[in-house]
């Protein structure tokens, strides 16, 4: 079930990313839901998708922490 939480996440994140402001929050709430070694996955997920998408980066800052 944690893995279709990470698919999930994924896609409503990915369904979000035209706007940064909703995107971070996403972001937060996935956070607090997946596993530890899911965020690092969603992390290297993100870092592609802000090279595609470079009004995201100020969402890297959430993942830092």
């Amino acid at each position: 079930m944690a893995r279709a939480m990470f698919e999930y996440t994924k896609t409503v994140l990915d369904k979000v990313s035209f706007d940064p402001s909703l995107f971070c929050r996403e972001v937060k709430k996935a956070l607090q839901r997946l596993l530890p070694h899911e965020i690092e996955e969603l992390r290297i997920w993100i870092i592609a998708l802000t090279r595609q998408n470079p009004e995201l980066n100020q969402c890297l800052i959430l993942l830092n922490t």
